[in-house]
């Protein structure tokens, strides 16, 4: 199995200069070639190759004024433009729209695909004379295939690690559960429990909004600017990393404990149109964890198994099955009209989740990735869609 190992490094001043040299290179070949294929479609409407732009990039390098690409690592270069083929490859086949220029303003990075060697805190890699300190926060066993060493705003150094090694499972316990997402709590499973929704974003808001305000005020290019424009830097990273650290604990800890999960298959493309909960969704970063539940349960040969997006889960008595189509998004509690039984709302819609997935299992996961271009049933509106919001 292959797995990532992400270390932050210690490079030396000379180090730095030499990583950034290859962050510029790397970012130039890129921009160039890509260039490069939008002149010769506009031109002469033709497609250039990965081999049409590695000879290129051969001949590029002999050429006066841009010898100093012969300072980075050839194998990292080449790399780049196979980047470059991926993402037209992956524009071709609808995928992802149209490749972007790469700006030196966002994170940077480059990838060795040979060569590495990792041992005793230190990282060798090639056109680097002495190896790079590293804070081994962990250790790993298995063959490494290849790293990526990047920077960040905040100007720390990290190296992702790809390694081939071996998985242990977690044990089966023989459990399902259905799970509901939604931004009031973040997940609610169809057995009571809750897990909180810390709102990195809205936590943080006051200093970031304040450190911001004292950013637009310096000259930019400053002194000032940069120390500043660092510290919102840190602040977003604080964000980020707050919240990806609550995503991997509560997509683990569901993993471990049940052997099949039913959940929702959300549209949140469209449902991030809606711009009074856009922020609200972001923070709470739900395709983030969908994503880390789907590789966990593959990684432990367990299941993720998606309903039916438009499945009216929220206004569906669990016990009768009658539909209350005057539910509204504010109402958290409601009694049913048929059997009486007073429901949570979210709770409601997480056992619902729970029962329609097993109903799916027969036919194999339920699979809708067209996004807002699907038309909604009679049974859910366009609201049913965003029911998980609240």
């Amino acid at each position: 199995m292959l797995k990532s190992y992400k270390y932050k490094i210690k490079p030396n001043e000379e180090q730095k200069v030499l990583l950034n040299k290859h962050f510029g290179s790397i970012r130039f070949a890129y921009n160039y070639f890509l260039n490069e294929r939008k002149r010769e479609y506009e031109t002469k409407k033709q497609t250039l190759t990965y081999n049409d732009n590695a000879g290129a990039l051969t001949q590029l390098k002999r050429q006066e004024g841009y010898s100093w690409l012969k300072e980075v690592n050839s194998q990292s270069l080449q790399h780049s433009l196979k980047a470059l083929d991926g993402a037209y490859t992956n524009f071709f086949k609808k995928r992802a729209g149209f490749p972007k220029f790469k700006s030196k303003h966002n994170k940077n990075s480059f990838c060795v695909p040979q060569f590495v060697k990792l041992k005793g805190g230190s990282l060798t890699i090639p056109k680097f004379k002495d190896p790079i300190k590293v804070i081994l926060h962990r250790t790993f066993k298995g063959e490494i295939r290849q790293c990526t060493l990047s920077k960040t705003p905040t100007n720390e150094y990290f190296v992702s690690i790809l390694v081939d090694t071996e998985h242990k499972v977690f044990e089966k316990t023989g459990k399902q559960v259905g799970i509901d997402l939604g931004i009031k709590d973040f997940v609610i499973t169809s057995d009571g429990k809750k897990y909180k929704n810390n709102r990195y974003t809205k936590t943080y808001a006051k200093k970031l909004k304040k450190a911001q305000q004292h950013l637009s005020r310096k000259q930019k290019d400053s002194n000032r600017y940069n120390n500043q424009k660092l510290k919102v830097a840190r602040l977003h990273k604080k964000i980020t990393n707050s919240r990806n650290d609550n995503l991997h604990k509560v997509s683990t800890e569901l993993i471990k404990k049940y052997d099949r999960i039913f959940i929702e298959d959300l549209n949140i493309k469209g449902m991030i149109k809606n711009h009074k909960l856009a922020k609200h969704i972001a923070d709470a970063s739900w395709s983030k964890f969908v994503e880390m539940l789907s590789y966990k349960a593959k990684w432990n040969d367990k299941e993720v198994i998606k309903i039916n997006r438009f499945y009216p889960s929220s206004k569906s008595c669990h016990k009768c099955g009658y539909i209350n189509q005057n539910l509204t998004l504010e109402t958290r509690e409601w009694i049913c009209p048929e059997c009486k039984s007073k429901l949570d709302r979210d709770l409601n819609a997480a056992i619902n989740i729970f029962i329609e997935g097993h109903k799916d299992i027969s036919t194999g996961t339920t699979d809708y990735r067209r996004g807002d271009q699907i038309s909604p049933s009679s049974l859910g509106t366009i609201c049913e869609t965003s029911k998980i919001l609240n």
